[in-house]
């Protein structure tokens, strides 16, 4: 078992899930689409990937698309068609209804298949080429998986237009191909803000969530065992209660950094005050910046500018102060009444997106951080510029409604 910190896992390399992946299974063979969420880092493309294999081995073809570089309906049309460029029977077809095409598809490289698929389609024409699309993959002899991933990062942009145009093209279809749409941005609270809910309520929901202590020792030890490398009694649970939840990339990454520096060391085993040492200055250090960054470049893809500012505050103030509560929120509707329209509107609808997609949790006191790590980050990157809300100026008096 290798390590993983920065690609999706298959195979040998893929931990757990096996419920998980037993559900989706069963969900894809009964010819239901999936809408698949969780929180940043959780697995949900490592996850596609091993039941697109599973499913490969059982007569399947696998298609996946990441459509986060897309910045319109076209670009994610196009996305699509290229994941078909190995399925010959797919591709060439698709390849025939396009001048463009006019070269043999086999002769053509998947990048130059999806240019010139790209260049064919244009706001009138990405529909039909679209239908064209999904007509194919039903036509094809064996069943067809099709995952489309970072999907709302696309939708942030034209959201209606192409919801509307997905849902109609997947119903009526006869089992085949059946459809996964995921994403690192949350798409129930997107159109729920939207008010169209019902473009997506074809989409069976399914939730990722984050190992438990059972699973993330586990995972740790096998690959302590894989990689030769001596721990003593109680390293992985430390791991654990040091990252609070165990997202499965955190476990991977935390396990690489011990790793490295016991070899930085000249260590011949990790030791329990190593994972305190490792945690503060890697994976709370410079090097784990990049890991950590990412939760706050998603929220900006995913919100607009007042929802984005909103949540920022949110998440500071529960970093800081340990929870964002019922007089922290009365402060922050206040703070931001002559600069926000409709603030407590904004405010929820910030928190929907919040807890939604696992940054904070609701508990009897407020909003929390359910990871230690990522509460951990946020306080230190705010902790000497945070105001706390209840001693903002205008802020009204605690308790007050």
């Amino acid at each position: 078992m290798k390590a993983s910190t920065g690609r999706w896992v298959s195979g040998e390399d893929f931990f757990d899930r096996d419920a998980e992946l037993k559900v989706l299974e069963m969900q894809a063979r009964d010819g239901n689409h999936v809408l698949l969420a969780g929180q940043r880092r959780v697995g949900k493309t490592s996850v596609t990937q091993e039941l697109g294999r599973r499913l490969v081995e059982q007569g399947w073809v696998f298609l996946f698309a990441d459509v986060e570089g897309a910045a319109c309906a076209e670009d994610a049309i196009a996305a699509i068609a290229a994941a078909t460029h190995p399925v010959r029977p797919i591709s060439s077809r698709l390849g025939a209804t396009m001048r463009r095409l006019g070269e043999r598809v086999e002769e053509l490289s998947a990048g130059d298949f999806r240019v010139k698929f790209r260049a064919g389609l244009n706001p009138g024409t990405w529909r039909r080429h679209g239908d064209r699309l999904i007509d194919e993959c039903a036509a094809h002899d064996q069943r067809v998986l099709l995952v489309i991933d970072e999907l709302p990062i696309l939708l942030k942009r034209r959201v209606d237009e192409f919801l509307s145009w997905l849902r109609a093209a997947t119903q009526g279809l006869n089992g085949s191909p059946v459809l996964i749409v995921s994403g690192s941005i949350g798409l129930g609270p997107l159109v729920q803000r939207l008010g169209i809910p019902d473009r997506i309520n074809h989409l069976h929901p399914f939730r990722l969530g984050p190992w438990n202590r059972n699973v993330s020792t586990e995972c740790f030890e096998r690959l302590a065992e894989s990689y030769g490398l001596r721990v003593d009694n109680g390293v992985a649970d430390a791991v654990y209660d040091a990252l609070g939840i165990a997202i499965p990339h955190h476990v991977q990454s935390f396990f690489v950094r011990l790793h490295q520096f016991t070899v930085m060391q000249g260590k011949d085993r990790v030791t329990v005050d190593d994972v305190g040492t490792v945690y503060r200055t890697e994976m709370l250090g410079p090097s784990g910046q990049n890991d950590l960054a990412h939760y706050q470049t998603r929220l900006e893809d995913g919100l607009d500018e007042d929802r984005y500012r909103v949540a920022m505050e949110i998440l500071a103030e529960a970093a800081t102060q340990d929870a964002f509560t019922a007089d922290a929120r009365r402060c922050l509707e206040r703070a931001y009444a002559e600069v926000v329209d409709d603030v407590p509107g904004c405010v929820t609808e910030a928190l929907d997106v919040l807890v939604h997609d696992g940054y904070v949790e609701s508990s009897t006191d407020g909003y929390r951080f359910p990871s230690r790590l990522l509460k951990d980050w946020w306080a230190a990157r705010f902790r000497d510029h945070h105001v706390p809300l209840q001693k903002r100026p205008f802020a009204p008096r605690v308790g007050s409604s």
